[in-house]
């Protein structure tokens, strides 16, 4: 089979497609990843077939002119945070309102620049199927064109179609003249340059491919299918190096920010100095993975520290006993795959993080400690209670072997290749 696997050009969320790309060439089968230029060098180096389409988006350039101009958090300039699950707040202006917020600072932005190439590109190569990143849209209507199965790839919990529920049974309570529906009306218009009709597969595709496993899940729409998959850590080119293959001589404390904080936002929320100097009295040994330019600003650290540069997470984790986390996806599954609990910190700035860290908290695997609230004393308290009370990593090591229960990346191409 011929597989295309398309997505913006985000690195964070194409590597979570790394594993099925590699399932699939592994299984024999014909696999491209088409996504705009700037994202070239990295589907080069993971080793994938790869065709540029289209021109690059200019959401970060943009994103960060606009909270330079007016800070904040992006849900407070757009009025739309898909995180919000209260009936409350989630009334039909909200949600339209919303929805063109989305689609002007978001989605319009990153995938117009690409579609009508992504089109051609699908035409031309002729796939016998399509995995898209969840806002990817433009690669739902190419393989429509094109006559072809399409699924999406979720990289986190699955609030898109979450939010288009509640929006669809809010637009259906309103009188037939008002009912407008600004994601249908920009996907049509898209779809009609291809010959393509306008239905709610563009959305949520023919399937949904999910790797969250189930106790951070959010109730979704029953008719969706989703196909689980086991989440494989990935975080691009690495060398392990010499220290992190040795034994740590005490408990391992890991602080992993995220990239995307520092690309997207300029920085963090949260007082690092403080944090470090929470830590500095625990008889644990303390890696920190920081850019440069935030080791500089720190200067003089606390003796139980190691600052470094980029560390591969997947390596770092299963020698941690404990970690500090953002939140994001990639950095609060990777440490639940090998059953380490986390004291979540949660950017506002970032669109699940805060949802995330909740749902860590609750199945009890981890413990949230929101950004107003980080001090030096609040950070050793915290950590303090996930190396010595053991049910914390107890759930951390129930959720460790549910997602271990859940379909390889080469089970899923498989079923992949036989989907109806």
């Amino acid at each position: 089979m011929r597989i295309l696997i398309a997505t913006e050009a985000e690195r964070s969320h194409f590597l979570n497609l790394v594993p099925l790309g590699w399932a699939l060439r592994a299984a024999g089968h014909e696999v491209l990843v088409a996504s705009q230029p700037a994202l070239e060098p990295v589907v080069r180096a993971v080793g994938l077939p790869y065709a540029s389409v289209g021109r690059d988006h200019q959401l970060r350039r943009v994103l960060r002119h606009k909270l330079r101009l007016l800070p904040g958090r992006p849900a407070e300039h757009f009025g739309f945070d898909m995180a919000e699950d209260s009936d409350d707040v989630l009334t039909w202006d909200y949600l339209r309102e919303g929805y063109d917020r989305a689609l002007t600072w978001w989605w319009r932005m990153v995938n117009e620049p690409m579609a009508d190439d992504l089109a051609d590109l699908c035409r031309a190569w002729r796939p016998d199927l399509v995995v898209w990143e969840p806002i990817t849209f433009s690669a739902a209507v190419a393989a429509e064109a094109c006559g072809v199965r399409h699924v999406r790839y979720l990289w986190g919990a699955d609030l898109f179609a979450r939010i288009r529920e509640r929006f669809l049974a809010r637009w259906a309570e309103q009188p037939e003249d008002e009912r407008e529906d600004p994601l249908a009306a920009w996907l049509t218009r898209m779809a009609v340059r291809q010959g393509v009709e306008f239905s709610e597969t563009l959305v949520t595709g023919h399937a949904t491919i999910e790797q969250v496993p189930s106790p951070l899940r959010v109730p979704t729409p029953e008719r969706i299918r989703y196909l689980p998959v086991r989440y494989v850590p990935y975080n691009g080119r690495a060398v392990v190096p010499d220290w992190l293959r040795t034994p740590p001589d005490r408990p391992r404390v890991g602080l992993c920010l995220g990239s995307s904080t520092t690309e997207w936002y300029g920085g963090h929320e949260i007082d690092l100095s403080a944090v470090l100097e929470g830590l500095a009295d625990l008889d644990a040994e303390v890696v920190a993975t920081l850019p440069d330019a935030e080791r500089e600003r720190l200067g003089t650290v606390p003796p139980n520290v190691r600052l470094v540069d980029y560390t591969p997470l997947h390596a770092l984790a299963p020698t941690c006993a404990a970690m500090i986390t953002h939140g994001g996806p990639g950095s609060a599954l990777t440490a639940l795959s090998h059953g380490v609990p986390q004291l979540l910190t949660p950017g506002t700035n970032m669109f699940d993080t805060v949802l995330i860290a909740r749902l860590v908290e609750r199945a009890g695997a981890g413990r949230l400690l929101a950004p107003d609230q980080v001090t030096a004393q609040s950070v050793e308290r915290e950590v303090r209670l996930l190396l010595e009370d053991s049910r914390h990593t107890a759930a951390a090591g129930d959720v460790r072997d549910r997602m271990a229960a859940m379909p390889a990346p080469a089970d899923l191409a498989r079923t992949l290749t036989t989907l109806d």
